[in-house]
């Protein structure tokens, strides 16, 4: 089955495809496949910020990370066990 061309809007129709076939949404598919066209893939891939480490975390935005994400208990948790929750959910 032939495959549809995504439209004249995305500049790099062979990762676009490559994209949407690992599952990438149409949306994020051309997005990334139009940075990649702009400048070199290994720039768009350094792009974006980077997560904290949950360890240089206060315990009071360890459960406000955990109130976000819906962890149970957390009340109770310490520090390690908050940390060990959030990066095991």
């Amino acid at each position: 089955m032939p495959r549809r061309t995504p439209g004249p809007s995305v500049k790099d129709q062979h990762l676009y495809e490559s994209l949407r076939d690992d599952g990438a949404s149409k949306e994020k598919a051309a997005r990334i496949s139009n940075a990649a066209a702009a400048s070199s893939r290994s720039a768009v891939s350094r792009k974006g910020g980077r997560a904290g480490d949950y360890e240089d975390m206060t315990k009071d935005q360890l459960m406000k990370r955990a109130r976000e994400v819906g962890i149970r208990g957390r009340s109770s948790m310490n520090k390690s066990q908050l940390i060990s929750a959030l990066r095991h959910h």
